[in-house]
């Protein structure tokens, strides 16, 4: 289930900035960080704005779940600043800890308790935490408050987990692969749940490439331990490149209508063999991670 720390932004939405605080949620660099002759990150810079979703990712191994551990205060760094709320996330105590949210992809089981009574119990550890009916009905499980966690079904049981994860209000939520396992229907009903969180700063990391595509405003690519592309999904790589092709030739442009037009008005009419062709986000992230995969 959600770790008592959770909280979460929308996916490609305007959101708020949250006063008082810096213009970064996360700022890290040249993080370092290796278990015994392996290095696991290595130097490392990223910068995450407030109600910002950003997707991270890369292939097994790549450095990311040393990363968000090291965010998350879970793990010690060898090398490198962090700052993540304005706070070292190595010196952060309870008052810190209770502005970040964590949904892990392994959860916990309490099947016997009511949907109600366990995110009842979980408010009980933030001073400033949601109601039981808004949490509920954020997440999409308001009918089924008085059902046993053993009875939900899996998608369900993840809307629970991010339930408990955002009932403290928190400036920022981790999602760790948020619907491996769904089926697609509950995989999209998630990505509604997530877009319906407006007040947080979300890192998700995920292995769906279509996920990221949908719900980050920014991604960053990590490779053997290094930060090796961001950008928005749109632009990732150049993807707001196009190919126009044509049965005499080809060309890129980031404006694909201006070079139809001028064909067509070249041609007299249709364009032989006419085609517009852009990288999809896996050619883009493919391409990126070689042979770090």
């Amino acid at each position: 289930m959600g770790v008592p720390t959770a909280g979460r932004p929308a996916g490609r939405f305007a959101r708020p900035t949250i006063k008082g605080m810096t213009d970064q949620a996360v700022r890290v660099r040249g993080l370092r960080k290796s278990y015994r002759d392996t290095i696991a990150v290595d130097g490392l810079d990223l910068d995450i704005p407030h109600g910002e979703v950003r997707a991270l990712l890369g292939p097994n191994g790549a450095g990311k779940t040393t990363t968000v551990e090291i965010l998350e205060g879970h793990r010690e760094r060898d090398a490198g600043e962090v700052s993540v709320l304005g706070v070292d996330p190595g010196r952060g105590g309870l008052a810190w800890r209770r502005e970040i949210g964590i949904v892990l992809q392994a959860t916990a089981d309490a099947g016997e308790l009511t949907v109600a009574e366990i995110v009842r119990h979980v408010a009980r550890y933030f001073p400033r935490s949601r109601g039981l009916d808004e949490t509920l009905e954020l997440v999409g499980l308001s009918e089924k408050r008085d059902s046993r966690v053993r009875k939900l079904s899996g998608g369900q049981r993840r809307r629970l987990d991010v339930g408990l994860g955002i009932v403290g209000r928190p400036r920022l939520l981790f999602l760790d692969e948020p619907t491996t396992g769904f089926d697609p229907v509950a995989r999209r009903q998630f990505w509604s749940v997530v877009r319906g969180l407006e007040d947080t700063t979300i890192l998700l990391t995920t292995h769906y490439l279509d996920e990221a595509e949908a719900l980050a405003d920014h991604v960053t690519v990590i490779a053997a331990g290094r930060v090796v592309a961001e950008g928005a999904p749109a632009s990732l790589g150049e993807r707001d490149v196009a190919t126009v092709s044509w049965r005499d030739g080809a060309e890129r442009t980031t404006d694909p209508a201006a070079v139809v037009a001028r064909l067509t008005a070249s041609y007299g009419g249709p364009v032989p063999g006419l085609s517009v062709t852009r990288p999809s986000l896996e050619d883009v992230y493919l391409d990126l991670i070689g042979g770090a995969r």
